[in-house]
């Protein structure tokens, strides 16, 4: 399988990338990176990967002839091309509509006209918007709330569209919050841990009482790679970590992680610096997903509960901290400061 990657530099693109690697997946003769490199996407999220492993591609998923070229002789693309954060889309939704929507239709008709054999999506659960009872199957009507999360589902209804006209083979994957390796610090988990280690304040929207299904990165990576090799086409498959839990008990758990693996100098917790704020514009108070269908027809389920999960991530933010202070800087420092003060 020669097998493309769009926004395969960023957070779970790369984890992705390097899963395939690291487990030599025999299926996978060659992969080819597509990322624009914008303030999330860094080629430093391969350090220690040998260049020839990859065939790295700076561009734009919008760009047409570039994503002609990128898809000849492809056999399968996974698109974790994508704005992403919530908060970017609510001040800024043009550019979260060009990559989102135009990204993907760019995708879609080259793959088209290349022949590509498979095109998987990478969406997320906030298509479905807010639940305050049960959870989200894969059936569940799309009720996005945020301009980002408008964008991820209206890609999705694009994708299932050329599926039905082109009789395309596309796999929709719809994920819950990630965390992990290589976050960029601008997301709940990576932030509480930078700003804790920086001696800043803690910033919790609201009551902090907002609940998300947190889901480690790899356990994520292994189920795409489970419903490329083995989902059905025109499916749509959830993926869940089974872990709920309020934004509130996330910082405080981190806090208390970091207080046992890095002590502040005074002996104080690092509680002590939450800071509440006020709340996200138009916040959806609960996410909950079920992820029965890819357990029981795929077999996949996550191998790490939240808390080993969650370990595992503060101690490699411990040990990356010349990573954290590579990609804390600019752009990122600027937007920190305007939404949470300094």
């Amino acid at each position: 399988m020669r097998l493309l990657v769009t926004g395969g530099a960023g957070f779970i693109g790369s984890n992705y990338v390097r899963m395939i690697l690291s487990q030599s997946l025999g299926q996978v003769n060659e992969i080819l990176v597509l990322d624009k490199l914008t303030y999330s996407g860094n080629l430093k999220n391969f350090t220690g990967i040998p260049e020839l492993d990859i065939n790295f591609i700076q561009g734009d998923i919008c760009d047409v002839d570039l994503v002609k070229r990128a898809t000849k002789n492809v056999d399968a693309i996974v698109n974790f091309a994508a704005e992403s954060h919530v908060d970017r889309s609510i001040n800024s939704s043009r550019e979260f509509f060009l990559t989102n929507v135009v990204g993907t239709q760019t995708l879609l008709e080259a793959a088209r006209n290349n022949e590509v054999q498979t095109f998987l999506q990478v969406s997320t659960d906030e298509v479905y918007g807010s639940i305050s009872q049960g959870s989200w199957d894969e059936n569940f009507p799309l009720r996005p709330n945020s301009p980002y999360a408008a964008s991820k589902a209206s890609a999705d209804l694009l994708v299932n569209s050329f599926a039905r006209t082109y009789e395309m083979d596309v796999r929709i994957t719809r994920c819950s919050n990630n965390y992990g390796p290589y976050h960029f610090p601008e997301k709940l988990i990576p932030l509480v841990i930078h700003h804790a280690l920086s001696g800043k304040p803690l910033p919790v929207y609201g009551d902090g009482m907002q609940v998300r299904d947190w889901l480690f990165v790899e356990d994520h990576c292994r189920a795409i790679e489970r419903v490329l090799q083995a989902g059905t086409p025109g499916e749509t498959y959830n993926i869940g970590g089974w872990n709920e839990k309020p934004n509130i008990e996330v910082v405080k758990t981190l806090c208390h992680l970091l207080d046992e693996l890095q002590p502040r100098a005074d002996g104080q917790s690092y509680a002590l610096q939450i800071t509440f704020v006020k709340d996200r514009a138009g916040h959806d108070r609960r996410y909950a997903i079920d992820a029965g269908k890819i357990h029981n027809s795929l077999g996949w389920q996550p191998v790490e509960t939240f808390e080993t999960g969650l370990r595992k991530t503060v101690q490699w933010y411990l040990d990356h901290a010349d990573w954290v202070s590579g990609v804390t800087s600019g752009a990122y420092r600027q937007w920190v400061d305007l939404h949470y003060g300094d």
